[in-house]
């Protein structure tokens, strides 16, 4: 498949040439010390740094979490006026910041803002004995951010000057979890809007649609979504949902009214073994989407001929999908925000590309179940 990334545009090279891959997602949430640990204790993330006031950071207390290639970043206000309060005030718990890695933020930045991105914050550079670390800040859709991180001149292993690895939140006890990598970032936006945002990250920042799906593909007797998959040719993938007309609120509709406006809806993880993965997670205590005993049967006549444990599949809840290129394996978890907005998903490829089109029907009977325990269907 081709890439928009290395496509010129008014200002030159387009951004996605210029990035390198994930850096890491900063949640803003009200307790920053809870929501560290429960990541911690539910999904297996160790602590590895820390910024607050103990490190001579006045405005936010922030925790560095980490698994595999996965970064986490959990910070929460320490002064009513902080605008991390005021985030949390308006959606709760969520995720703000999807930062990337690049090999030039300053021109990443210029390029960006050139093709009419909203800055947030123009280049700006931080240094300790490190070395020296230059950040620059776009809007996208709702009041999400993508920082541009270029650790060219950093040697430092900490996330940024500020953070110590000292006196941390020791690691819980528990099984292994094994997540690997960033897989894929969900956002849901206004309906009406995908089209308009997949154009963003197509003409300003430089990525190309990977698939679409139209709303007859993603539809249940209630409700129905849109969705597309921008991405930049190599590894950072994002697909996009817009709710659409149902006979009741879709899961995105709900999203929307219950965050306040478009954002990140989930965060799925990589694994290279799903049911050790889940098995321990389970153990952990993270509780999953549940799924009928009956998806089974169409699911074995569907991956007819690929070699699957089965029974733990069934035992575990676990999704399996396939397409031209290999099969994959995919699993939700609930929300892990007290408003109905973020949940993580599990997944494993073995080979497959796709986003486990043949379970969509199945996932959003699902998530319809817990929406009508919430009494929002």
């Amino acid at each position: 498949m081709s890439t928009t990334a290395q496509v010129a545009g008014p200002s030159g090279t387009a951004p996605a040439a210029r990035l390198l891959g994930w850096d890491c997602l900063e949640l803003w949430v009200g307790n920053a010390r809870t929501s560290a640990g429960f990541l911690m204790s539910a999904f297996g993330f160790r602590c590895t740094a820390y910024a607050g006031p103990e490190t001579g950071v006045r405005d936010k207390a922030s925790y560095v979490l980490e698994q595999g290639e996965v970064r986490l970043v959990v910070s929460a206000a320490l002064d009513p006026a902080s605008p991390i309060a005021e985030h949390v005030r308006r959606h709760g718990d969520g995720v703000h910041d999807l930062a990337w890695l690049v090999d030039d933020a300053r021109g990443a930045f210029e390029a960006a803002v050139g093709r009419v991105a909203r800055p947030v914050r123009e280049p700006w550079t931080e240094g300790d004995d490190g070395g020296e670390l230059v950040l620059a800040q776009i809007g996208t859709y709702g009041e999400t951010v993508h920082t541009f991180v270029d650790r060219t001149r950093y040697e430092g292993r900490r996330l940024e000057p500020g953070y110590e690895a000292d006196r941390l939140p020791p690691t819980p006890v528990g099984p292994e979890v094994g997540l690997r990598a960033i897989d894929h970032v969900v956002g849901n936006v206004e309906q009406g809007r995908l089209e308009d945002w997949v154009g963003f990250y197509a003409e300003v920042l430089g990525f190309e649609p990977m698939l679409h799906f139209s709303e007859d593909q993603i539809s249940t007797e209630y409700s129905a979504l849109a969705s597309t998959v921008v991405w930049d040719g190599k590894q950072i993938v994002m697909p996009l949902n817009e709710p659409a007309t149902g006979r009741r609120k879709s899961q995105i509709a709900e999203y929307l009214d219950a965050y306040g406006g478009p954002g990140v809806q989930h965060i799925a993880l990589r694994t290279d073994d799903i049911v050790a993965s889940v098995d321990a997670l389970v153990a952990r205590g993270v509780r999953f989407m549940e799924v009928p005993a009956s998806y089974y049967e169409e699911a074995e006549e569907r991956l007819a001929g690929v070699a699957l444990a089965w029974d733990d599949l069934r035992r575990l809840g676990i999704l399996v999908d396939r397409d031209s290129e290999g099969h994959l394996l995919q699993i939700f978890t609930e929300t892990v925000t007290d408003r109905p907005a973020v949940f993580f998903e599990i997944i494993e490829r073995r080979g497959a590309r796709g986003f486990g089109e043949g379970n969509f029907k199945a996932l959003f009977e699902a998530i319809e179940r817990d929406q009508a325990r919430r009494g929002n269907l």
